[in-house]
């Protein structure tokens, strides 16, 4: 026995919750990882919060512990305290305690809510499943580096919900589970579900634009927010085109490199001719004389008109490749720009390569790229200039640093012409050693 009830008696509690068919096809289908995409008002909270109660009910492990994972505390409290006392508090002898935002059934399963702006009220514990909502929201690292190796030692379960916003973690988890047998994937938009009233989705189209409601109601992951300065379409588009390398011919070679500034950023090159743009090399953990040989390579064998690289964090690829004989030019991406339209520079070519994209620029397949040009979203300053989100507010939001993208954009930096003289007169040897001396 434990206190009035026995485990059994506690594992067929009824705490009132009553799924609709969509939520019983979501619950029917669940595995240990599994992602659900769902619009507005179809009921993914109050399914999430039900299945950690199940779950805990239905436990026999010593101590069972759950959370549910919000990007805030305060905005876990207001979203699933509700739910979670109604439907936790039907057992008899359920405690909650609201300053921690638990509740503890009588043998002992608990259930806490956690944001995830507090990362380190979640490392050392231990959890036998939890929820994350909104994952968009969060730092990639609190999944990977410590709601992961929480579930590890008892082999826990992890249910993402959200709606979408653009591309981003919760995009990326969605597309592994759909490739994955071992992960559930389900996605439910408004036109499939039927579950909001015709008349309250005409409201929200007259008062919502055109993306936000394609992401709240028809969980279309392409759909950018307003703000995004290179739209999902845009990209899209681009790498659906292709281009006659003919129509190249004599229009100038420009590479662009951008330098990794701490160790979970990479080291990009990328090659761009016209509209044309060549698939990016992209490199994690190399050093920066590493790097200087992979440069001095894409010199050699295509000759480039320019060479355009972060000055930022490349300070030694610059020095070295100049000190072998290279003519590189550095960038600032904190610098001045050229038009008074823009803060900075960063900002000016960044808008310059979403007008190249419009003219028709080509881009390879590479989701990475299309997930980097995706993701800045634009502002105005005070003197009405043209602000492009920081790589560190993108973080924060949850977005890996877009890398390939400043390799890309540092492609557009200053105008060049073809230097047709020059090309095929190189003394570098393809064998370069970056530590031989010059």
């Amino acid at each position: 026995m434990t206190g009035l009830l026995t485990r059994l008696q506690i594992s067929l509690a009824d705490t009132g919750y009553r799924p609709h068919k969509f939520q019983r096809e979501i619950h029917a289908g669940l595995k240990r990882f599994s992602v659900v995409v769902a619009h507005r008002r179809m009921g993914k909270t109050v399914l999430a919060v039900n299945s950690l109660i199940d779950a805990a009910l239905r436990s026999r492990k010593q101590d069972p512990r759950y959370a549910y994972i919000a990007p805030f505390r305060g905005q876990a409290k207001a979203v699933a305290w509700d739910y979670l006392r109604r439907y936790g508090m039907a057992v008899p002898g359920t405690v909650a305690a609201e300053g921690e935002l638990s509740i503890t059934f009588p043998h002992g399963a608990r259930i806490r809510l956690f944001g995830a702006d507090n990362p380190d009220a979640l490392r050392g514990i231990y959890l036998d499943g939890c929820v994350m909502d909104e994952v968009a929201d969060m730092k990639p690292e609190v999944w990977g580096e410590v709601v992961r190796p929480a579930l590890s030692d008892r082999l826990g379960w992890c249910l993402f919900i959200g709606t979408p916003k653009g591309v981003n973690l919760f995009h990326d988890l969605y597309q592994y589970a759909l490739t994955d047998p071992d992960w559930y994937a389900g996605m439910f938009p408004v036109d499939e579900t039927g579950l909001v009233a015709p008349g309250e989705l005409e409201l929200a189209r007259k008062v919502m634009s055109a993306n936000s409601y394609r992401q709240e109601f028809l969980c279309d992951f392409t759909a950018s927010s307003d703000n995004v300065l290179i739209p999902v379409d845009l990209a899209s588009d681009a790498m659906s085109r292709t281009i006659d390398e003919r129509m190249l011919a004599g229009l100038p070679k420009i590479l662009g490199v951008d330098v990794a500034r701490f160790g979970g950023d990479r080291s990009c090159i990328i090659r761009r001719q016209g509209l044309g743009c060549y698939t990016p090399l992209v490199f994690e953990g190399m050093d920066n004389m590493s790097l200087v040989g992979r440069v001095v390579n894409e010199i050699v064998q295509w000759q480039p008109d320019a060479v355009f690289i972060d000055a930022g964090r490349g300070e030694g690829v610059i020095d070295r490749l100049r000190q072998l004989g290279h003519d590189v030019i550095e960038v600032n991406f904190g610098g001045k720009a050229d038009s008074p339209r823009y803060s900075l520079k960063r900002t000016e070519m960044w808008d310059t390569m979403a007008q190249w994209l419009r003219q028709g620029g080509v881009l390879p397949p590479s989701p990475e790229l299309k997930a980097d040009l995706c993701g800045p979203t634009y502002s105005f300053d005070p003197s009405n200039r043209m602000v492009l989100e920081s790589k560190d507010h993108m973080k924060e939001r949850g977005l890996r640093s877009c890398d390939i993208g400043d390799a890309l954009a540092l492609t557009f930096a200053h105008a060049v012409h073809p230097n047709i003289a020059t090309r095929g007169q190189s003394t570098v040897k393809s064998d370069y050693n970056p530590y031989e001396v010059a």
